[in-house]
């Protein structure tokens, strides 16, 4: 167990991929249980850790959302939130968030979402006086939002993993989502003179809000599809997915027309990249997990836990605090898959629904996305912007905090997550 733990730290620090290390850190522990003759076993976790139908929906989602970005689609949904927040102050800070609520709708990764206003909404807010560490880090803040909002990959792993209802862990992070956007706007409302955050002098239009709806208006049916298909039981999370990549093809080669050849292969060369590293970090993560639970890990850490405390309200804070510690060290993908079950019986010793405890995980592993040393979406915004990511950080605590503030308050308050799925019947 020991060895296991030097070579996967040892691994890390070296700069190693986290799919390779989670699998050179398995096979050793699988030597070092059974020796030579476990390794046949290798093969078969591996393989068996994507043997699972709901996974096929996280190519499908993430594919949507290239094709959206890749044909302009997204900069009408900008365009409309930017009608109806862009007169505040602050106004394309407000503009960014409300955008991410809506692409939140389409495609549940959060890089997508940051490489795309990276690109569109960073050198525009630049150009309107908003200093480029500022702006990426309003970005990066919101760009959490798209996989805390349904459809969300970390949500269709959760799910087939710890065998909780897809549907179900969908329709409870609605409101979560909604939260994190409201809280994050309120501080660009409170602090937004302090910031000296620009005021535009336009004034809010019904006629322009009208425009920009009616430009927008097919690009913002694509989520009441998919949520609407899903949460009325006419179609899985798979079959919503490839539903709304046969909706987004529609829209960019018909409707507007920005679809070529060309694009639609540079979006599945995307898709097909982004998928892999997400595939092989599932499987390597798999074997390790099998050598965690064959070790009886999960028991041990779940019983070391109420050993310091029986409080539950303890043990969600303890829980919270491992994650985002974790998070800013580990890949989210990788630490669901060996983190889930572990935390999961745990949850279920101090009475969490499996859909709550599956909420405050993935939202806890999604603000993990915007803390350095690892965060995904700050390389993302590094890269695409040109900025450094100490620079980024410095002006994005704030939004952390708030968001931190919005992750205890689903933690402690069940009615939060619970209600919108027990209204439907989850």
């Amino acid at each position: 167990m020991i060895l296991v733990g030097v070579i996967f730290f040892g691994l890390l620090a070296l700069g190693m991929p986290v799919g390779f290390i989670l699998g050179v850190a398995g096979v050793v522990g699988i030597l070092d249980m059974g020796g030579g003759r476990f390794l046949t076993m290798v093969p078969d976790r591996f393989f068996a850790g994507l043997d699972l139908f709901p996974f096929l929906a996280m190519p499908f989602f993430i594919l949507a959302g290239e094709i959206m970005n890749k044909t302009g689609i997204t900069d009408q949904i900008v365009k409309f939130a930017d009608s109806l927040v862009g007169w505040l102050r602050g106004g394309m800070a407000h503009t960014n968030f409300a955008a991410s609520i809506m692409f939140a709708g389409i495609t549940g990764a959060a890089t997508a979402e940051a490489a795309a206003f990276g690109n569109t909404l960073v050198p525009a807010m630049v150009k309107s006086g908003y200093t480029k560490p500022f702006s990426c880090a309003v970005v990066a803040a919101g760009s959490i939002i798209g996989p805390t909002i349904p459809p969300s990959t970390l949500m269709i792993i959760y799910g087939s993993i710890m065998g909780v209802s897809i549907a179900g862990m969908f329709a409870a992070g609605i409101l979560p989502g909604l939260l994190i956007g409201a809280a994050c706007m309120g501080m660009i409302a409170i602090f937004g003179k302090r910031w000296n955050l620009p005021k535009s002098d336009r004034r809010p239009s019904l006629r322009l809000i009208a425009t920009t709806f009616r430009g927008s208006f097919l690009a913002l049916l694509l989520p009441v599809f998919i949520l609407g298909s899903i949460l009325g039981g006419w179609a899985t999370p798979t079959e919503a997915a490839a539903i709304a990549v046969a909706y987004a093809l529609f829209l960019g080669a018909a409707v507007y027309r920005k679809l070529s050849w060309p694009d639609l292969y540079h979006t599945l060369v995307r898709t097909t990249m982004i998928t892999g590293v997400i595939f092989v970090i599932i499987a390597s993560a798999t074997i390790l997990g099998w050598w965690m639970t064959y070790n009886q890990i999960p028991q041990l850490i779940a019983k070391g836990f109420l050993s310091i405390s029986s409080n539950p309200a303890v043990i969600i804070g303890m829980i919270v605090v491992l994650l985002l510690f974790i998070g800013l060290f580990m890949d989210i993908n990788a630490t669901l898959i060996i983190m889930a079950p572990v935390l999961g019986p745990l949850t279920l010793a101090i009475g969490m629904d499996p859909i709550h405890a599956g909420i405050v995980i993935v939202l806890a592993l999604n603000i993990s996305l915007m803390t350095p040393p690892v965060g995904a979406c700050l390389f993302v915004l590094a890269s695409v912007c040109k900025e450094k990511i100490e620079n980024i950080t410095r002006s994005l605590w704030p939004f952390i905090l708030a968001e931190v503030t919005v992750l205890l308050l689903v933690a402690y308050w069940p009615a939060v997550t619970l209600s919108v799925p027990r209204a439907l019947g989850f």
